[in-house]
């Protein structure tokens, strides 16, 4: 059974300034890959331990955290991790 999807107010802002194509892409993502398998993302290190990431593009990744007992998948942030 899939896992529910939740946007942080932070990713919600980062998916509006996406282009069209990205966030197709990204609804692709979620749906077909995250939500089926949470754990197939990177694990992420250091201040981000316990979070994973998944490429959305060359500079733009997905952060997403997982709380089992809801079966809900958090996404933090979606867009770059770079300077903006």
């Amino acid at each position: 059974m899939p896992y529910e999807i939740r946007f942080t107010k932070t990713a919600f802002k980062d998916t509006a300034k996406l282009s069209p194509k990205l966030k197709q892409k990204l609804k692709e993502i979620l749906l077909k890959q995250v939500a089926e398998e949470p754990y197939s993302g990177k694990k992420l290190i250091g201040d981000l331990t316990g979070f994973f990431s998944v490429r959305l593009s060359y500079n733009d990744r997905i952060v997403y955290s997982v709380d089992e007992k809801k079966k809900t998948i958090y996404i933090h942030r979606a867009r770059t991790h770079y300077g903006e």
